[in-house]
């Protein structure tokens, strides 16, 4: 089956292509460096919890009244901060390692040798500043044929140049080339520059659930999408 080929607009500073094997360090530190800059505002949501306050609060106020030590209740607070940090960094770190060992270990058998899927980059000045996958849903809703996105990833360096936008529609005009009704995907509630994205270009949210205990805990939710095809 012939591969769709994102067009090339020359007004635009980069342009998409099909993935290359020889992309592939690049893709990875791209997908690394984007997951790993939510560990911040990972940190930053865990600490407004009011749990988190409460907990901070009532490990000073019972050092300093059973051992009458600030210093000793500044130490304590200051390691939790730190265990703290550490936790928040663990999920997204795990998350990298995962996709690394299943669909992103090859991307070629994962998303070029496969039926309906493909995997893209974005490159400007022949260096890959995003990307983005696609794969057939495996158990769509009965009478749905779905598409969904996957590792939609821009280099911070690149963004606000409409780079996220144009991966999300090379994978619509894919999706709808081969027949789909509908694109799916999932983010999170802490990625509030992709919801603001999807939502500008028509997907809608249709659930939201906790990946994970930990993010229960943290509660952070993870949030579905979807952009149905007006013909379907």
């Amino acid at each position: 089956m012939p591969r769709f080929e994102a067009q090339k607009s020359p007004m635009a500073p980069y342009h998409i292509r099909q993935y290359q094997d020889s992309d592939y360090k690049s893709v990875v530190d791209v997908f690394t460096k984007g997951m790993e800059e939510h560990i911040p505002s990972t940190f930053r949501h865990m600490l407004m919890l009011p749990r988190t306050l409460l907990l901070l609060l009532g490990v000073s106020l019972t050092l300093v009244l059973v051992a009458g030590s600030w210093l000793l209740a500044v130490m304590c607070i200051f390691f939790l901060l730190l265990l703290l940090r550490f936790l928040a960094g663990q999920p997204w770190k795990g998350y990298v390692a995962k996709c690394l060992q299943t669909d992103m270990v090859d991307i070629t058998k994962s998303y070029l040798n496969a039926h309906d899927t493909c995997f893209w980059v974005a490159e400007s000045g022949e260096q890959v500043v995003g990307m983005v996958g696609a794969q057939p849903v495996k158990d769509p809703p009965l009478g749905r044929k779905q598409m969904q996105l996957f590792r939609l990833s821009v280099s911070s360096q690149h963004r606000g140049q409409g780079i996220a936008k144009a991966l999300v529609r090379t994978v619509l005009q894919f999706a709808r080339d081969q027949g789909y009704s509908d694109v799916v995907l999932d983010t999170s509630t802490l990625q509030q520059g992709a919801m603001t994205l999807y939502l500008s270009m028509g997907f809608q949210k249709t659930g939201q659930y906790f990946i994970s205990m930990f993010w229960r805990l943290a509660h952070i939710q993870t949030i579905q999408l979807k952009y149905s095809f007006p013909s379907a």
